[in-house]
Parts: structure tokens; sequence; C-alpha cells
């Protein structure tokens, strides 16, 4: 089979790259044909494809402003785009396009042409975007926010919410306003593919229709995994240092637990704010290791007790739950999202009530202490992935998917 994957990143950097790559990889191995369509990057892998790749615009750094109105307009429609998938799908002639990504680079352009080219269309998310301006059903400081709900996307305006910038938030809105009206991909896709039940339970809520929805988690390589079901003296949080990831209220329960240690790894715009914290209260127990490299990452989840997953924001499939499972280590994890589906409490972790910073607190306390309980839970992790989250499974039910795409579009 020919598989157009469409995304905006052909290299990894965060988890929805990682996830759309090594499907890729994954379908490449079982002997189908990937042909990639993105954005041009100087840090991109080499591509026989690479002549249709997209110019880079970098809307990170872009000044959205009237003043830059037509750079502005490229985050909703993008002409290059919608043509230059085109002379690939002629050129290529793909069985079925995989989309990831494409918000405000790619854009949904591209699904005009493959409507006309009559390619079928699925399509993975890594996000809220169907439903939310600003992609995460979040307030500018971090907090979960439904406002917007039944179409009322003006009030990502009213609250800034889109980097806490007025036009770029009137950009976003304006976008998801036009593909609502014009319904761009409820009439282009054939089916979402949604990482967790949560997320279509929310899509519907929000008024789109279940019937296009499939329910696919995400999966890992178990043969990339080592577990180890020994450890050191420390639990540890890996991931992004944001408001939203629950590393404050993370950081003070352990201002209470003097006697345990807790590690973090990762970087993000909270990590000199909550260093200072530390050494302000003396909190000797708890050690930033910055950003770590994947071999780096792997040794200390390894040596870890337990991680801890405190997220205040509607988690999908965090990839962090499953690689930790794959290493044979239990989650303490907050009930939110979808992560009270991937941890079975008492089982394979504990789960506690998203930003209750005593319920985390009594969590950590009671599997610390437990060694017996760690390894016990660590190995019901392990099976739970090699069950049900491995690469075989997700395989097959990827290529169910196609082939239900191909024959009813």
């Amino acid at each position: 089979m020919k598989i157009l994957v469409a995304h905006n990143r052909f290299r990894i950097k965060g988890g929805d790259d990682r996830v759309a790559w090594e499907t890729s990889k994954l379908l490449e191995e079982n002997g189908n044909k990937i042909i990639p369509f993105t954005m041009k990057d100087k840090n991109n892998w080499k591509s026989e494809y690479e002549k249709y790749f997209v110019n880079e615009i970098d809307y990170s750094k872009m000044n959205i402003s009237l003043n830059n109105l037509k750079n502005s307009i490229k985050i909703i429609y993008s002409f290059e785009s919608k043509k230059n998938i085109y002379n690939l799908i002629e050129n290529t002639k793909p069985d079925i396009a995989h989309l990831h990504n494409i918000y405000g680079k790619l854009t949904p352009s591209i699904l005009h042409s493959l409507k006309k080219k009559k390619i079928p269309v699925v399509m993975t998310l890594h996000d809220y975007k169907l439903i939310c301006p600003s992609y995460l059903l979040l307030s500018k400081d971090g907090i979960v926010c439904e406002k917007c709900k039944y179409g009322s996307y003006y009030k990502c305006i009213i609250t800034k919410c889109h980097k806490k910038s007025f036009m770029a938030s009137s950009i976003y809105t304006l976008e998801t306003y036009i593909q609502k009206i014009l319904k761009i991909y409820e009439n282009n896709v054939n089916y979402f593919i949604s990482p967790s039940k949560f997320m279509i339970d929310k899509m519907v809520e929000f008024g789109m229709h279940k019937e296009k929805f499939i329910n696919i988690y995400n999966f890992v390589n178990i043969s990339s995994y080592e577990p180890c079901y020994e450890s050191t003296d420390y639990c540890l949080y890996f991931g992004r240092l944001s408001r939203e990831k629950g590393i404050n209220t993370l950081i003070k329960a352990f201002k209470y637990l003097n006697a345990l240690q807790l590690y973090i790894a990762g970087d993000g715009p909270l990590k000199e704010s909550l260093e200072k914290y530390v050494i302000d209260n003396k909190m000797g127990n708890v050690k930033f290791l910055g950003h770590l490299d994947k071999k780096s990452l792997a040794k200390v989840i390894q040596n870890s007790k337990f991680v801890i997953l405190p997220s205040e924001w509607y988690e999908n499939c965090p990839m962090s739950i499953l690689e930790s499972f794959a290493y044979g280590k239990p989650i303490i994890g907050s009930k939110i999202g979808g992560i009270s589906e991937l941890i079975d409490h008492g089982v394979n972790g504990l789960l506690f009530e998203s930003g209750n910073l005593m319920d985390l607190r009594e969590k950590i306390e009671l599997l610390f202490k437990d060694k017996i309980q760690i390894i016990q839970m660590g190995k019901n992790a392990r099976k739970k992935v090699e069950e049900k989250f491995n690469s075989n499974l997700y395989y097959e039910k990827i290529i169910n998917l196609y082939q239900k795409a191909i024959n009813n579009n």
C-alpha cells in the first residue's frame, strides 16, 4: 500500500512527531511505501520527495500582526501546500493519506487537493484543535478551559488564549470559524483517529459526529525497551516544565516529603522559577536534571522507583506512560483526560485527583514505602504494554482502518 503521510515536521522534536514518524516506520517495516509531505527545514531527514515540501515559515518567531497580514493568512490557508501536494499525488498515486498535525503550517488546504484526487483520508488527532482555537483547551494561564464550547470561539480573542496575544488569538479564532462554517475537516476526512476515548467524548460533547472517530491507542516497540524492576532511591518526573503539566503541585508535595527524592528531567518555561522555589525552600530532595538525550533518559527511568505524571490538563495518550510501563515502572498519575484509561489503579500504578496536593502526597508516600508492591506493579505495567500497546496490534488496527476508508471512500 502507498501511504501519503502529511505532518508539519519531518524530524522528531515532540510527541506528535514521534507518533507520526514511528507509525510511518512501522508501516514501512511491514512492506508499505511511505510518501512524506511536510515543510522544508534544514534539520529534516533526507527524502526523495523534498522538492514537494512547503517553504519553511517559523510562526513561533513571526510577528503575527496587521503589518504582517500576508504571512498571518498563511496560517489559515496555504495555496503553496495545496499546489505541492496536488503535484505529489499526481506523480506518486497514493492509495490513502494519513494526516497528523497540519494546522498552521501545511494547513487544511491540502484536504481540497486530496478530495479532488479522490484520495481517502484518515487523520490522527494529537490535540483539541478541531474544537479549540488554541489547540489544548487551556486558558492563557495554563488552566483547563471550555469557554469556546458550542462555537463561542470569539472568547479566545477576549481572553487572549493564544500566546497571550490579541492578534494571534484573533487569527487562530478566525481560522477556527472558517473551518467550522465550511466544515473543512468534517467533509474531507473519512476517519479521525483518537488515541483516547476521552478525546472522542470531548469532541462529541463539543458538537462533532461520533461515527467519524476511531479509538486507536499509541504504541511502543517493545523490543526497544529493557524492563528494570529494581530501583535506586528516587521517583521521577520527565516532560515539559509548564503549568498544565502539574509540576508546581508536584514540587509543592515534595516540600512535605523531605525523606523522599524527586528527580525532574526536562525543560520548559517554568524551569527557572521552579529551581528558585526549590532553593528558597531548601528542598535538597529535589534534583533538576535538565533536558536528557534518549539514552540518558532511558537510564534515569530504569533506575527510578516509579514515575509521576501530575498533569492538570486533558492529556490524551501520553507516550511517557507507555514508555514508563515498557521499562517496568508503575506510575502515579492524575485522574484527568485519557490518563485513567491507561493506569489501572492499584494494579500498575495509582491515580489521584488532579491538582490535589494532599492526595498526591498520600499516594507518593503509600507507594514509596512498599518495595514489593512497586516491583509487582512494574511487572503488571510491562505486561499491559506487551498485551495492549504493542506494535503488532497497532499495525493491525491501522491497516484495517485504511482498508475501511478505501472501501467507503
